[in-house]
């Protein structure tokens, strides 16, 4: 006997028929007049995770394509940000006042509870129209919509029919059913409030982490589930001996702009894994400061023989 019971899955399976953790993003678009508007969105995963041949990381946002988040990408505005907020329980109404489906862009942002600033994007090109970002928000990913992926350019200027899109549908990017659509978004920059920017680059604090808004999923029909973030636990990784795939890992997030051949890698493979992100910056730093853009087996042999004369200077 099962100690399961097995619940019916209907439409919108992860509110209705499930309690399934996700992150809570508000969604900045341009609208027709060229002003921002922002709505709610739980269905925000990243997508892309590595650059691989693709030569670009991505989220994946699916919407309603009747919404105005997904009007304004289908009209051609492929420039959205994904500004993700803290969890304080003043922002829990103003956040799904923006999810409330059927009002205009102007109507949503009349009320808006948060503020608006330019993004760092629309900095380096002052000539590029680019959504405004949520002052309020820990982080905020600058995206645009791939819309060459699957040919979904196709879908820019389709019009509804009684709220619904006709076929043809794709099967990842842009109209993806009569009623929904999915984007891959390119994420064109990162940004972090110095806080919590200063946390990742110095090594993570859980006293320093932000307070992550989760939406729990499942809704009744009076309440959005938010979920109180509360103490973090760190859980230190199993000890084992560093294999190369572990160490690249590791190396090919220290810096994007310095490249570790596997011969200089080897080298590393005896660092205590608790201080080899400490080990790869500082390789990082003097690559930076010699010019070097990708370090072999022979740097590696420079850089430690400098550290052996550091150390023998203050024994």
């Amino acid at each position: 006997m099962s100690s399961f019971k097995d619940l019916r899955i209907v439409d919108n399976f992860y509110q209705t028929s499930s309690y399934f953790p996700m992150p809570t993003v508000m969604v900045s678009t341009l609208a027709e007049d060229g002003t921002t508007s922002v709505g709610s969105y739980s269905l925000c995963f990243p997508y892309y995770i590595a650059k691989g041949h693709k030569g670009y990381y991505a989220m994946i946002l699916e919407a309603r394509n009747s919404s105005n988040t997904a009007q304004h990408i289908l009209a051609g505005r492929k420039h959205v940000a994904l500004n993700f907020m803290t969890d304080e329980k003043e922002n829990y109404k103003k956040i799904v006042a923006q999810g409330w489906p059927g009002d205009t862009p102007a109507e949503k942002m009349k009320n808006f509870g948060f503020h608006l600033e330019e993004g760092l994007c629309a900095a380096e090109n002052p000539e590029e129209k680019r959504p405004m970002v949520v002052s309020e928000a820990y982080q905020v990913m600058e995206c645009t919509w791939v819309d060459e992926l699957e040919d979904a350019y196709e879908d820019i200027g389709r019009q509804l029919v009684d709220g619904a899109y006709p076929p043809p549908y794709r099967h990842f990017n842009g109209i993806t059913t009569e009623f929904g659509a999915h984007f891959i978004l390119r994420i064109d920059k990162v940004l972090m409030k110095p806080k919590f920017y200063d946390n990742i680059i110095n090594g993570v604090k859980a006293n320093l982490w932000p307070n992550v808004l989760i939406c729990h999923g499942y809704r009744d029909s009076k309440n959005f589930w938010f979920a109180k973030t509360k103490k973090l636990r760190p859980q230190m990784l199993p000890l084992r001996e560093a294999t190369l795939s572990s160490v690249r890992y590791a190396a090919d997030r220290t810096d994007p702009n310095i490249h570790f051949t596997d011969d200089a890698l080897e080298k590393l493979l005896n660092v205590p894994r608790i201080f080899l992100p400490t080990a790869l910056k500082g390789c990082v730093n003097w690559a930076k400061e010699n010019g070097v853009t990708e370090i072999t087996a022979r740097e590696m042999d420079i850089i430690n023989d400098k550290r052996a004369k550091e150390k023998g200077k203050t024994k």
